[in-house]
């Protein structure tokens, strides 16, 4: 059954790191740091609802400007989360612009930016037609790991030691709904729009025996089916998939305890590998990891699978090294 996810790295294993994961029948995405994101096309950027940004170096946080320009003008929330003192950083991306015609526009762009502490959550708002001038008071709520809550998912952060605050994500299903497209198609609907709708009602725990319509086709053709009898004919249900993304921290027993409880049990995760082992006093230098701390760290946490990336430019034509050494250590850790 295919997933809900699919995650993809935007860029190769030694450039700007950062995972894409768009949904399954959803013209959605959310996208993990904002580094380099040429590679991701105009159609594809348009689909981010949500951006979470590990931390503010240039090569996580340089695409903000593509992002922006081509939002721009355009009817779009974006929701947009980072590390302590994130908000500032966006306004001074947003304050290296003039904004003398923005309330000409007609549809409404809002950034939606959260900043991330201990154990609180500090939000603003910004709308282009009040040049990005913050629009409301900030919005203070308590943090415990919890950034986004919907009712098919959630995400997840923690907080990481680079020698500045760097985040952690974990994106987490509630539980996948799989469509049997052929008992779709018996029924005589197509895919479409409607499938959204249905996998919405029983993330809402919408009453098995309440009424769903479905409509679909060109003509708008409708149906009624109880809830509970569509589901047992076209939906297998199954766990939901959860996906980490770890970058730019040092091997510590602070960052190792906290990305072992983040990414445990892991469909895919995503980490970074940006050293071999025999260089480990670099990478504790740098606040980076090593390969064969990707690979324990992964194999600790019991994760599926895991994919690595942001090699350092030392090791060009030699990535398979950091892929092998890798590679033992998670052997070595993982519970089989």
């Amino acid at each position: 059954m295919p997933p809900s996810f699919h995650p993809r790295l935007i860029n190769g294993h030694f450039d700007d790191p950062g995972i894409f994961i768009p949904f399954l029948f959803e013209k959605r995405a959310l996208l993990f740091d904002l580094g380099d994101i040429n590679s991701l096309s105009t159609r594809d950027i348009l689909k981010i609802s949500h951006i979470f940004v590990t931390h503010t170096h240039m090569d996580h946080f340089v695409g903000f400007d593509r992002v922006l320009r081509l939002l721009l003008g355009r009817e779009k929330k974006l929701y947009m989360y980072g590390p302590k003192g994130f908000i500032k950083n966006i306004e001074g991306k947003l304050a290296g612009y003039s904004w003398n015609l923005v309330e000409n526009f007609k549809n409404k762009l809002s950034l939606n930016v959260t900043e991330v502490y201990p154990d609180h959550l500090i939000s603003r708002q910004y709308l282009c037609q009040n040049k990005f001038v913050p629009v409301k008071e900030d919005i203070k709520e308590l943090f415990n790991t919890i950034l986004l809550k919907e009712p098919a998912l959630s995400v997840s952060a923690v907080i990481l030691d680079h020698n500045i605050p760097c985040l952690g994500f974990s994106i987490e299903e509630r539980f996948h709904v799989n469509i049997i497209k052929d008992k779709v198609i018996a029924l005589g609907l197509g895919i479409g729009p409607w499938l959204k709708e249905f996998k919405q009602a029983l993330f809402n725990c919408q009453a098995p025996d309440s009424e769903f319509r479905v409509r679909y086709g060109k003509d708008n053709k409708e149906k009624k089916f109880i809830l509970g009898d569509l589901s047992k004919q076209i939906a297998l249900i199954t766990p939901g998939q959860k996906i980490t993304y770890i970058t730019d921290a040092v091997y510590s027993k602070y960052n190792k305890k906290k990305i072992i409880a983040l990414a445990k049990k892991s469909d895919h995760l995503f980490i970074e590998a940006a050293f071999l082992e025999n260089d480990r006093d670099m990478a504790a230098k740098k606040y980076h990891l090593t390969a064969y701390q990707a690979g324990r760290l992964a194999g600790e946490a019991n994760v599926k699978k895991y994919t690595l990336f942001h090699f350092s430019p030392r090791y060009t034509g030699k990535g398979y090294l950091l892929i092998e050494e890798a590679q033992a250590a998670f052997e070595k850790y993982k519970e089989f």
